[in-house]
């Protein structure tokens, strides 16, 4: 496996793990090391090429290519995961949505709600809001924000962008916590980060003063 975009890799050949997802996203995994990462991905959307001992996956957008060859294939099945296979977000989760969709200012000046769940055809983003200059705004909610929660908001974005009406959507990452590194890349892709109390969203107590020199 070869990729090329931001830098370039080479993985040798041995038995791997290919995974396609209905989404469009794409990752290589190996039986060692990280359980948890894979050793190569393409978030959504990309576009798939299959030939005789061969599939190239490139980003719909970008020059991000991922060329594999396949010397033998071990298994090949698939599997239907349905709607109930979606993670579904915990209790608290679900009450910072609900409290931010009533006060949709702690997620920047000026915010009102236009929908919650806003639809896209890789999932809904939590909600949609406009700006004081009509722009929209996606908002991405989680407990604790992570690396991959910029990537899902990034996707969302990606996809919501496509509507010509809403090219220059942009996004905010609310969340009770945000990891640093996830910070750190959001703010690179545009991306506002938000963080949240959930006492003072329901009202149990006074938001702390922060003086400014």
């Amino acid at each position: 496996m070869d990729y090329t975009g931001r830098l370039t890799t080479h993985l040798p050949e041995a038995v791997r793990l290919l995974m396609f997802k209905a989404d469009g996203g794409v990752s290589i995994w190996h039986d060692g090391g990280s359980s948890v990462k894979p050793q190569n991905w393409m978030t959504p959307p990309t576009a798939i090429e299959e030939g005789d001992g061969f599939m190239v996956v490139r980003k719909v957008k970008g020059e991000d290519r991922l060329d594999i060859a396949i010397s033998e294939v071990l298994s090949d099945t698939e599997h239907d995961m349905g709607e109930a296979a979606a993670l579904e977000k915990d209790g608290v989760e679900r009450d910072l949505q609900e409290l931010l969709a009533g006060q949709p200012h702690w997620c920047g000046e000026g915010l009102r709600l236009v929908r919650r769940e806003w639809p896209t055809d890789i999932g809904p983003v939590d909600l949609m809001c406009r700006d004081e200059d009509d722009g929209w705004i996606a908002v991405e909610i989680k407990r604790i924000a992570t690396i991959e929660s910029v990537e899902q908001l990034t996707r969302y974005l990606e996809r919501i962008r496509l509507d010509p009406a809403m090219g220059a959507c942009r996004g905010v990452l609310a969340a009770q916590a945000i990891k640093p590194q996830a910070r750190t890349l959001a703010e690179a892709r545009g991306i506002a980060c938000v963080e949240v109390d959930l006492a003072v969203l329901r009202g149990e107590r006074e938001p702390d003063l922060t003086l400014f020199a």
